[in-house]
């Protein structure tokens, strides 16, 4: 069932008569996410970029439709009135980090709305029990961190102790950090800990075994510098032959950011091959 509360804000950009694709932000991020990405292939494709729940100016009325189920019951219906305004079947769908979990759950799920998919730093969630509790645990510690917050400096010190982690490498050291950390200080601390509530990775459904029945083109994308999600994303290309991997030189965990050229040859090469 739809989530009719689930009032997703989006905006386009590019070239209304070439293919679309639908870019889906991380966690922390906004429909300005790809910014940079979305410039560069304005002239050769259509660019769809939305606020997920609990992020940017998308309204959410109930707890229930901040997850991966209704959010993704409510992308599907987006899409259902794009394309029939648009006169198209299916796009492309690229997600980063959050994102790319969902753009896996869609792909898993409504396969027919899709091309292809680019996933960027992402998994199929968690496969124990165990794990998926740990993770619960570990969130809901992040989720109260931020529902305490009052005042602003309050997050961008959050923000900053986040990108401290392993997983991004050096980012904070790139010159558009300080402009990431601003795009990130719109979004409103209450509604990310009930996005981390409802969507993280310790409660979305695990991906696994359906990973495994895809019979769709996947380009997974790990940054060489974040360890972690090279190790997954390489377990992933042995449990799907439809799967692929390229590991980015120069990036962590944010491809797009810190190696955002090669981030763009990645989408023309393999977004090109079916057009």
């Amino acid at each position: 069932m739809i989530c009719q509360n689930n009032r997703l804000h989006y905006c386009f950009s590019g070239n209304l008569n070439k293919p679309l694709i639908l870019f889906l932000h991380g966690f922390m991020g906004n429909s300005d996410e790809f910014d940079a990405v979305v410039k560069s292939l304005a002239n050769e494709f259509y660019c769809l970029s939305v606020d997920l729940p609990g992020h940017g100016k998308t309204q959410v009325l109930n707890d229930d439709c901040y997850t991966m189920a209704k959010t993704a019951d409510a992308l599907i219906n987006l899409l259902n009135e794009l394309f029939n305004e648009l006169k198209i079947s299916q796009c492309f769908l690229l997600g980063y980090s959050m994102g790319g979990r969902l753009a896996l759950y869609l792909m898993l799920h409504f396969p027919k709305y899709f091309h292809k998919a680019i996933l960027e730093s992402a998994s199929p969630g968690l496969l124990t029990e165990k794990e998926k509790i740990d993770r619960v645990k570990r969130d809901g510690q992040i989720a109260r961190k931020l529902v305490r917050m009052i005042a602003k400096n309050d997050f961008k010190t959050f923000l900053d102790n986040w990108y401290s982690q392993p997983i991004f490498g050096n980012i904070k050291n790139h010159p558009q950090f300080e402009q990431m950390i601003k795009n990130r200080l719109r979004n409103n601390p209450l509604e990310l800990a009930k996005s981390l509530q409802f969507m993280g990775t310790g409660v979305q459904p695990s991906l696994w075994n359906n990973l495994q029945q895809n019979q769709a083109p996947l380009l997974l994308l790990a940054g060489e510098n974040d360890t972690k999600f090279v190790d997954i994303n390489i377990k992933m290309v042995n449990a799907n032959e439809f799967s692929e991997l390229n590991v980015i030189k120069k990036a962590a965990h944010n491809i797009h950011l810190e190696n955002t050229s090669a981030f763009i040859e990645n989408i023309r090469d393999f977004f090109y091959l079916d057009l």
